[in-house]
């Protein structure tokens, strides 16, 4: 097997992004993954991650999933996955560690909406689910709907109140988790004035 097969396996086998570390353990030394790239065979995606240059079936959920695993998806990001937005975001919202360092961030193929969050409120509202075939961490109904409030500055008028009509009418929302998660985000008051509005007509 040549060293550009073997690559190809490699990649392969990792859905789609393989770190140097994965290229060495097989084999393949540290110069050829430089010749590779300067080749056009192989693209740099971040500092230590590949993929096949010319690799169009590599999704931005499976990257996210590769070069982001404790990323949360959140915001407008999960509105949209959540059916409250019909607004498809250009960036990937994410909530990230607070300590995590921004230049693991640095990723060219992927554009991101980076949400710092405390140690504190990080894991409140996690759950997984599924994106085009790939499982991600996502924030549920109610941690997005308190993100909203959140970060209500950051969020087009349009997109806030049509996100929180559509949890109004959601069959599978939680109101106990909701008041629960805005007390914690320390939105409670907000959150349950507009709810009531929405909630009793």
């Amino acid at each position: 097997m040549d060293i550009r097969e073997l690559a190809s396996n490699i990649i392969s086998e990792r859905g789609g992004v393989a770190k140097s570390a994965d290229f060495v353990a097989a084999g393949i030394p540290a110069g050829d993954i430089v010749r590779l790239c300067n080749e056009g065979y192989l693209e740099r995606v971040r500092h230590g991650y590949y993929s096949l240059a010319d690799a169009h079936e590599t999704s931005e959920e499976q990257l996210l999933a590769t070069l982001i695993p404790q990323g949360i998806v959140c915001v407008e990001s999960a509105l949209f996955h959540y059916g409250y937005s019909d607004f498809a975001p250009r960036k990937w919202s994410i909530a990230i560690p607070r300590s995590m360092s921004r230049k693991r961030l640095d990723v060219d193929a992927l554009p991101l909406q980076a949400y710092y969050v405390g140690p504190e409120l990080y894991e409140l509202g996690k759950s997984i689910d599924d994106f085009d075939g790939v499982t991600l961490p996502v924030y549920d109904r109610e941690r997005t709907i308190c993100d909203c409030f959140k970060y209500r500055s950051r969020l087009d008028n349009e997109i806030f109140n049509k996100a929180l009509n559509a949890y109004a009418n959601d069959k599978k929302k939680n109101l106990k988790n909701l008041s629960e998660y805005a007390k914690k985000l320390r939105v409670y008051k907000k959150v349950t004035e507009l709810m009531e509005v929405l909630l009793n007509g």
